[in-house]
């Protein structure tokens, strides 16, 4: 057990040196924006500092865990690097510089970089957890059902996005609603994606002994997904920009894929 602590006290040190590195290269950018770039690749990161750190060396669940969060990471990473390339700073990130004035700079060390820091290497806990243990030494049911979860997320994710990509990019859909391919089933394919990207990842681990005590991250995933930072805060006031918003919200799921209502 205290082999495992001192694992996750060395993730923890390194997501906290990159992320105090993001926040010196925001101040120079004055663009908190870039934390968002990183959010994905910094789960590749801890990955392969936990893999790296394992004395159990290289082993085929510690491979599958890093090629899946790095898979996912990294294509999460550049989505958004090239969705905000050459724009001003998030909206949320201008309401926090303009309230908090000068005061900003040290503000978003705490309240933006720390604080995703910690989410991260919380939520991170399945894929430190499942390159800890040396049984079972080989894969069984339970990452095949972590792989077919991840699967279906990764889809969801990078189709919504894709989709989504396509339809902003068509000046003729300036205005309107997408509500096509999987935005017909879900208003947020690629939020309800990534919850299925984390469920996989903890079902993985639960391939390990005690592995499913790491219920809490895609637990904490979801919330904030649909209650937090995703759905409720894309969606506010959505409909006094979008006509036809609020009828999209009432035929379709916010989050779980279903059939349109007629």
């Amino acid at each position: 057990m205290p082999l495992v602590h001192e694992h996750a006290a060395a993730a923890l040190a390194i997501v906290a040196a990159a992320f105090l590195l993001l926040w010196l290269l925001s101040l120079r950018l004055r663009d908190a924006s870039i934390v968002d770039v990183f959010w994905g690749p910094g789960f590749a990161l801890v990955a392969a500092v936990s893999l790296a750190l394992s004395p159990l060396g290289f082993r085929t669940r510690g491979l599958l865990v890093l090629v899946l969060v790095t898979v996912w990471g990294l294509r999460l990473g550049v989505h958004i690097f090239l969705r905000n390339h050459g724009r001003p700073e998030d909206p949320r990130y201008q309401a926090m510089r303009r309230s908090w004035g000068d005061r900003f700079p040290v503000a978003s060390l705490f309240t933006v970089f720390a604080f995703q820091a910690l989410i991260l290497w919380v939520v991170s806990a399945p894929l430190q957890a499942a390159q800890r243990s040396a049984v079972p030494a080989s894969l069984g049911p339970w990452d095949a059902a972590g792989v077919l979860a991840w699967a279906i997320g990764f889809f969801f994710e990078t189709v919504g996005d894709a989709q989504l990509a396509r339809f902003r990019a068509d000046p003729a859909n300036a205005g309107r609603v997408m509500d096509h391919g999987l935005w017909r089933y879900t208003r947020h394919p690629n939020y309800f994606g990534d919850a299925c990207v984390w469920w996989g990842f903890w079902l993985i681990a639960c391939a390990v002994p005690r592995g499913w005590i790491t219920v809490f991250s895609p637990l904490v995933m979801t919330f904030l997904l649909r209650r937090v930072s995703g759905v409720p805060m894309l969606e506010r006031g959505m409909a006094e920009r979008r006509p036809g918003y609020e009828e999209y919200v009432r035929r379709t799921s916010p989050f779980l894929p279903r059939p349109p209502r007629s």
